[in-house]
């Protein structure tokens, strides 16, 4: 068997890895621009749907699970979920969400 016959190609081309790490600088560029910047009550939700969206590509992208199986990516987001609920539940015993 040849080698080069069995290698196949998982993921993306170098140059789209290249725009994805650009996107994400721009991103991060917003969030820390969101420092000087007076948002006001949108402060808070632009840092999160900023911080999601990065999330959300990193996972897709360079942890590849766009491109594999989606029982991997079924299993992560599960556990993801299951993580932030006990992050919460933490939170709520410490009475961390009354003001």
């Amino acid at each position: 068997m040849n080698a080069t016959a069995e290698h196949q190609e998982h993921g993306m081309s170098d140059a789209s890895y290249i725009k994805i790490a650009i996107i994400l600088a721009a991103i991060t560029g917003l969030e820390v621009s969101t420092y000087y910047v007076d948002f006001g009550p949108l402060f808070m939700p632009a840092l999160l749907t900023m911080m999601i969206v990065k999330f959300v590509m990193v996972v897709s992208y360079f942890m590849h699970l766009k491109f594999d199986s989606k029982i991997f990516s079924f299993l992560f987001y599960t556990g993801l979920g299951l993580a932030l609920f006990v992050y919460c539940t933490a939170l709520a015993t410490f009475k961390f969400f009354v003001s």
